[in-house]
């Protein structure tokens, strides 16, 4: 019976094994997330292969790339499927997604823009536009009261 079981590979060799292993006809799940517009493996050094156990082990375990599949002595340790649904149920467009700055600001709450040119300003949340996940912030400063359009993602709720 298939179950699922976590490769180490050697150091940033993780696409090259999820390839030979697709190639040899095995699920392989290596996560994947987005970071300043270059793609990396979610786990360096490790992914996730569904394969039946003990009589395709030789075949993983001697696959170009991989250093040994996590276990014991008596042999490789298998985990749940609802590992991996829970790590693709955070995926969007293939890639995982994690809330980069915590809570989830929403209307009257303070918050702090982290990213971008206006990086550091207070202000209150407004307002949520639809267009591009974009919100209307409320910045009051000494003389100064306007609003200004950011990005959600770059917002953090100032607890």
């Amino acid at each position: 019976m298939k179950k699922w079981y976590v490769l180490n590979t050697k150091p940033k060799k993780e696409n090259q094994v999820e390839s030979l292993l697709l190639a040899g006809g095995f699920t392989v799940y290596n996560p994947k997330f987005i970071q300043d517009n270059r793609v990396f493996s979610f786990f360096p050094g490790y992914e996730f292969i569904l394969f039946d156990y003990p009589e395709q082990y030789r075949l993983v375990k001697y696959t170009r790339g991989v250093k040994k599949i996590i276990g014991y002595m008596e042999g490789p340790v298998a985990i749940e499927e609802k590992v991996i649904q829970s790590i693709r149920m955070r995926e969007i467009n293939g890639f995982v997604e994690l809330d980069k700055y915590g809570e989830e600001p929403e209307v009257g709450d303070e918050i702090r823009v982290m990213e971008g040119p206006l990086k550091g300003l207070r202000g209150i949340f407004k307002k949520e536009l639809t267009q591009n996940d974009r919100v209307l912030i409320l910045m009051n400063y000494v003389s100064y009261q306007g609003k200004i359009i950011v990005e959600k993602k770059k917002l953090k709720k100032v607890l």
